[in-house]
C-alpha cells in the first residue's frame, strides 16, 4: 500500500475547546491525517455544535460522550466506544491526541507518510512530548497557538520523567486490540513479539515498549525525525480555565505542581512553522464557513467571560496570583537529575 492511500486516523476527546479546534484540525490535515474521530462531553462553549457542523460537512466523525462513564474516566470511556467504530477498524495507522498536542515532523516534507517511510519496519513510533511553556503570557488572545508559544524545554531533558512521555503512532494491524491514551493496549500475546517499536531518533526500542512503557528514555536526543509539540499550559487565564474543567481523567483542581513541571522556557522552537504554508489555506477555508466562523467567535467570547466569572472565586483567584508570581522552570542538570532518580528508587522500596 503506498503512502497516498493510507488511512491515517487521529482520535481526540474535547470539552470547551472550540476556540482552538479549527487551528488544530487545519494543522493535522496539513500533516497528513485523512480521518478524525472526535468525542465531546459537557460543552458550554459550543464545541459540540462546531463538531456537529464539521461532521455534517464530512470533515470529521463526531461522537457525543455524555456519560455515564466507566471507572477509568471520560477519555477511557470514549476510547472504549471508539474500539467498536468502523472509522477505527478501517484505519491503517492511529494516533490518539489532545487538543494541546501538535504533531511536528522534521523528516521529508513534514507529513505522516514521510515519517512512516523513514521507519519502514516500524509497527509503532513513539512521538515524544516537547513541552512548551507559558512564555509569560497572562491573557488569552485569539491567535494561533503554534505561533504564540515558542519557548520550550530543551531537547535533552533529565527531569521530570513526565517531560519524556509520548503518544504512539501505530499500525492498526491487529497486534493491539484496544486503543489507549498514550499507547495501544491489549496486545495479542501470540503476536506481540512481532511488534517493532522505534523512537523518533530512529532507534529500535526494547521489548518493554511493546507492552507497557509510557515515556521515552530521558537524557538523550529524541526529536531527529519528529516530536509532539505539547502546548500544555497556554496563557495563564487559559490554565485557570483548564483547572476549572479538571483533568480529563481526574476531577481534582490542577495545581502548581502541574504548572511547575511543565513551564519550561530555556529554548526556542519554531520548527512547526514550516507547516504554515499548508495549514493556513485549510484554516482560511474553515473560517470562510459562516457557521464555523460564528461558533469560533462565540467560543472566544465565552473563554473571556468564563475567566471573569472564575476570578470572583477565591480558589481560582489564588491560583491565578500564584501563576503570576511563579518564574519559569529551570531544567535540572544531569547530576542533580541522577540524584533525584536515586531518591525516587529509594521511595519505591520503602
Amino acid at each position: 500500500m503506498n503512502g497516498k492511500s493510507l488511512k491515517l486516523l487521529a482520535i481526540m476527546t474535547v470539552r470547551n475547546e472550540a476556540a482552538f479546534l479549527l487551528e488544530w484540525l487545519a494543522h493535522h490535515r496539513a500533516v497528513g491525517f485523512t480521518d478524525f474521530l472526535i468525542f465531546s462531553n459537557d460543552c458550554q462553549d459550543g464545541t459540540d455544535a462546531m463538531l456537529d457542523h464539521l461532521a455534517a460537512k464530512g470533515q470529521i466523525t463526531h461522537v457525543r460522550n455524555d456519560g455515564p462513564y466507566d471507572k477509568g474516566g471520560i477519555q477511557f470511556t470514549a476510547l472504549k466506544m471508539a474500539d467498536r467504530l468502523d472509522v477505527v477498524k478501517q484505519a491503517d495507522w492511529i494516533l490518539t491526541l489532545d487538543i494541546d498536542e501538535f504533531v511536528n515532523i522534521h523528516v521529508g516534507d513534514g507529513t505522516l507518510p514521510a515519517l512512516i517511510s523513514a521507519l519502514p519496519e516500524a509497527s509503532a513510533i513513539t512521538l515524544t512530548w516537547r513541552l512548551f511553556g507559558n512564555d509569560s503570557i497572562k491573557r488569552y488572545q485569539d491567535t494561533p497557538v503554534t505561533e504564540t508559544f515558542t519557548a520550550c524545554a530543551p531537547e535533552v531533558i533529565h527531569w521530570p520523567w513526565r517531560a519524556a512521555m509520548f503518544k504512539t503512532l501505530y499500525r492498526n494491524d491487529g497486534i493491539y486490540r484496544k486503543l489507549g491514551v498514550h499507547r495501544p493496549r491489549s496486545p495479542d500475546k501470540d503476536r506481540v513479539d512481532q511488534a517493532r517499536w522505534f523512537d523518533c531518533a530512529g532507534r529500535e526500542l526494547g521489548p518493554d515498549f511493546s507492552t507497557k512503557r509510557l515515556f521515552s528514555d530521558y537524557g538523550r536526543p529524541l526529536f531527529a525525525l519528529a516530536q509532539l509539540n505539547h502546548y500544555v499550559l497556554g496563557a495563564m487565564d487559559s490554565f485557570v480555565l483548564k483547572s476549572d474543567r479538571g483533568r480529563v481523567n481526574h476531577t481534582d483542581l490542577m495545581q502548581m505542581d502541574y504548572w511547575v513541571e511543565r513551564n519550561f522556557d530555556s529554548d526556542q522552537d519554531r520548527s512547526i512553522h514550516k507547516m504554515s504554508a499548508l495549514s493556513r489555506p485549510i484554516l482560511q477555508t474553515l473560517k470562510a464557513d459562516n457557521t464555523l466562523k460564528h461558533l469560533h467567535e462565540k467560543a472566544v467570547a465565552w473563554r473571556k467571560q468564563r475567566f471573569g466569572i472564575l476570578m470572583r472565586q477565591d480558589r481560582f483567584r489564588d491560583l491565578y496570583a500564584r501563576l503570576l508570581m511563579t518564574p519559569p522552570t529551570r531544567p535540572l542538570d544531569a547530576d542533580t537529575a541522577r540524584e533525584m532518580a536515586v531518591f525516587a528508587r529509594m521511595g519505591r522500596k520503602s
